[in-house]
């Protein structure tokens, strides 16, 4: 099982767009990033995404690239919400999954599947980028693609 791990595009400040939605940059760099995906044939079986319009957005992409993932926004994907019953709720599904997310909740997944404590800064995220981990009977991180490589 492989778990995508995306921090939300750049979005536009809050006095320009009151629901700080994708800027143009945020929208092109996560496009680039999508089509790479489905260059390679990766795709996901389901794309959770918070309430936030940068996260529906960006999650909106990477559908559009990935026809067939069922999109599922989620209440409890926001910057500061715990994430201590997402491994289980994680390895349950037993298929591949992307969360489009934000910062420090990615950084506190991550560290928690990867080293058992979200307390610990594993991987570094950036707007639109990527971290793919695998399900072995333990998390590894297999890749991570960020906007800056292309």
């Amino acid at each position: 099982m492989r778990l995508y791990l995306v921090q939300h595009g750049l979005y536009l400040s809050e006095d320009i767009d009151s629901k700080k939605g994708l800027s143009e940059k945020g929208r092109t760099q996560t496009q680039k990033i999508a089509e790479f995906l489905k260059e390679r044939g990766i795709k996901v079986n389901l794309i959770w995404h918070s309430k936030k319009e940068r996260s529906i957005q960006t999650a909106e992409i990477f559908r559009e690239y990935m026809p067939n993932a069922e999109i599922v926004q989620r209440g409890d994907l926001n910057p500061n919400d715990p994430v201590d019953e997402f491994p289980n709720q994680i390895q349950s599904l037993q298929e591949d999954l992307m969360v489009v997310g934000h910062l420090p909740f990615l950084k506190k997944l991550s560290s928690l599947l990867l080293v058992g404590s979200e307390n610990r800064e594993v991987v570094a995220f950036k707007n639109s980028g990527i971290v793919c981990l695998e399900y072995t009977g333990t998390w590894r991180i297999l890749w991570v693609i960020t906007p800056d490589l292309f």
